[in-house]
């Protein structure tokens, strides 16, 4: 339940323009709600869950990375855009 409200609150704070796609804070509540939801599961040999679940993990850390090292670089993504 906590991974599936969090992944819903993040959903409704961009709907209501509380958080942005570029917000870290919005990777980051992705990221943790969908790998809970992973765990689940990986526990319930839900495999096309897993599957959902695991690639929205993997999105989600990899957006999260990219806006991290975009803040590191001083807000200038490596592409220089």
């Amino acid at each position: 339940m906590v991974g599936a409200l969090m992944i819903l609150g993040a959903y409704a704070a961009n709907q209501l323009r509380w958080l942005g796609p570029q917000d870290v804070s919005y990777a980051l509540i992705n990221a943790a709600g969908a790998g809970l939801l992973s765990f689940v599961a990986i526990v319930e040999r839900q495999w096309g869950f897993l599957l959902l679940e695991g690639v929205w993990t993997l999105v989600s850390l990899w957006a999260l990375l990219r806006l991290l090292g975009e803040r590191k670089a001083g807000g200038r993504s490596p592409t220089g855009r």
